[in-house]
Formats: C-alpha cells, structure tokens, sequence
C-alpha cells in the first residue's frame, strides 16, 4: 500500500495533464498524437499495477487479451485501441486507484505503529483493492470464457492426439508380443495334437513349448496391463509407484514424494508415465550419474496442483520437439489441462516439470 501510493500519484498526473492536452488539442491534430501517448501510459501503468499486485500481495491477474480489427491506417487501428472497452477500464482504475492509494497510504503508516489496525484493517482494505483490480485491470467474464473455450479445446485436441497413439502403441504390443505368441501357442498344439498317438515323445516336446510360449505371453499381457495401469499405482498410490519406477532405472535415482490427500486418479496416472518416461529417457539418452523425481501437491487459490520435477546430472540439450517422447508427455499432461516445462542447457543439468490440476 505504501509502495502503491507513489506509483499511482505520478499515474494520475500524468493521465489527466496527457488526457487534457490531448483533447484541447485535437483541433490542430496534435491531440491525436498526444493521446496515443497517452494510451501507452495507461496501458502502462495498468501492466505495471498488475505486477505491483503480483509481488506486493501474491494476486496474479491475467493481463486481457486487447483483440481488433487490425486493418486500415496506422491510424485507424490507433482509434480502435483508443477506444477498446478495456483502455476505459484500465484508466478508469488508474483515476479511481490514486484517491484510494492516498487513503490506503496514512492507513499503512497507522498499520505499522497501531497493530491492530495493521492486523485487521490492512487486509479488509487490500481485499476490496484486490475486488477492484480484478474487475477493472483484469479480463472480464466474456473474455475469460472466451479464453477457457480457447484453451479446453486446444486440451482437448492434444488429448485425442495423445489417446490415439496411446492406442496406435497397445495395438502394436498387441500384435508384435502377446498375439503372435497365442498363435505360436496354437499352432503348438495343434501340432502336438497331431502327432499325440504316433510319436508321444515329439507330441510332449511340442506341449512343452506351447507352455513356454503360453507363459511368456500371459508374461508380456501383464507388462501391457501395466503399461496402460499398473496395480501398485490403484492399491499403494504416487509414492509406491514412483519408487518402484526408480527402484528399476540403472542410475540412482533419489524420490521425495509429499502428496496428501490423494489426487485423482486422472493425475496420479500422468505423474506416473511422465516420471516413467523421463526416466527411460534419463537411462538411454542424458549420460547421467544421479536423478532425483519430487512430486508434491501445493494449494492455489484456483485449486490444488499436484507438481511432479525430475532432474537430472546429464549432458543436457532435452527439448519439446513436434513428435518427439517429451511432447507426447506435454500432449498427456493437456488432457487434464496440465503443463510441462523443460529447462535443459547443454552441459546439464536438465529438469522437467509438470503442473497438474487437481480439478479440470
């Protein structure tokens, strides 16, 4: 409040001097270039309160999306901007925000000496502030719904993506493992069969094989079953799976899990392949020494996160590339509206992280 006070003084001086020459002006059409300044200031001074918000109070407000007819004249599109719905809003705010920074200001000076005034008072007032940012500084209603749409159906097309080659993979394990071992099975026994009452050594030698082949496949249907969900993920949760997955990578691997409650079982599965992924890439690809995976759920004002980071000492250079293992893993992550960043210069190290809703 103490900070906000100087900044919002000069926003308000300098938009009503800007805004008054530039109207006096017009006539001689140096308003019009006075008010293009001026539209500059107020849209930044609005970014600059938006962050002000951010780093004083912990409130991040979306910057809207400012959409116009971008044809015709410099001019023309200037007029446009000039007269789009959220400049009013964003001065509106900077006229309404420099009386209200001047109350708030003698009233943090009183916070700092009077306790309970700073304990009780203080964050009535920056919550009515806060009301009043986001109404004025933020996205309105339409805007947001707008962009939700904008971004469940890009979700949603990255998920159907990323269900089909999930599809497209069991298919293809279907066919290369299990499915040729049954035939072989088949083909065994039929075999046997055929030769059961004229050479009982040769017919015992094939139902021997058919029983290898049989079990291998019912060994290769588990390790399928798993790949889509594996039983230890249902019955023990995020912490057993994650350990069972480090357990079997070649390198060490370190695992901090502190997730409680459980998240949904949507969740628990992206965690899991996104760790199981990195780690198979981590063994072949990276060159690394040690990995460490930590996952840990942290609250949010618009819902619980679970957040899942695995690192690593390797040679580095990862990327997102179109087709690539890591863009498949941001593809997984999209279909509960998650999102995965990589940092990964070269030389190391490399780390991955995934942020995940608890609520989609």
């Amino acid at each position: 409040m103490i900070a906000g006070f100087p900044l919002n003084l000069v926003a308000f001086v300098l938009v009503v001097v800007l805004f008054s020459v530039g109207v006096s002006t017009l006539v001689v059409w140096l308003g019009l270039v006075v008010l293009l300044v001026a539209t500059k200031v107020v849209f930044g001074f609005a970014a600059t309160n938006r962050a002000l918000l951010r780093g004083a109070l912990g409130v991040d407000i979306p910057t809207p999306r400012i959409s116009y007819d971008e044809s015709g004249s410099f001019w023309h599109r200037y007029l446009r901007r000039l007269t789009h719905p959220q400049m009013w809003r964003n001065l509106a705010y900077l006229l309404i925000a420099f009386p209200l920074h001047a109350f708030e200001f003698p009233l943090a000076i009183a916070g700092v000496i009077i306790l309970p005034v700073g304990l009780f008072v203080l964050p009535v007032i920056a919550a009515l502030h806060i009301m009043l940012a986001r109404a004025l500084l933020g996205p309105n209603t339409t805007e947001q719904l707008t962009q939700k749409a904008e971004r469940l159906q890009a979700s949603r097309a990255r998920g159907v993506d990323a269900a089909e080659a999930e599809r497209r993979r069991i298919e293809r394990d279907l066919h290369d493992g299990a499915q040729q071992r049954l035939v072989a099975v088949a083909m065994g026994l039929g075999r046997a069969k055929s030769k059961m009452a004229a050479d009982p050594e040769a017919a015992k030698a094939l139902i021997d094989e058919a029983h290898a082949d049989a079990k291998l496949a019912v060994s290769e249907l588990r390790d399928l079953a798993r790949g889509i969900y594996p039983a230890v993920l249902g019955d023990r949760g995020l912490d057993a799976a994650l350990s069972s997955l480090a357990a079997k990578c070649p390198i060490p691997v370190e695992v901090n899990v502190r997730i409680d409650p459980r998240p949904p079982a949507a969740v628990e599965s992206t965690a899991y392949f996104i760790v199981g992924e990195c780690l198979t890439n981590i063994a072949k690809h990276a060159g690394a020494s040690e990995a460490r995976v930590n996952a840990w759920r942290e609250e949010r004002p618009t819902g619980d996160l679970v957040i899942v980071e695995i690192t690593d000492d390797g040679q580095g250079g990862a990327s997102m590339r179109p087709g690539g293992g890591l863009s498949g893993l941001a593809d997984r992550a999209a279909t509960i509206d998650g999102v995965m960043t990589v940092v990964s210069p070269i030389g190391g190290p490399t780390v991955i992280r995934a942020d995940l809703p608890c609520v989609w």
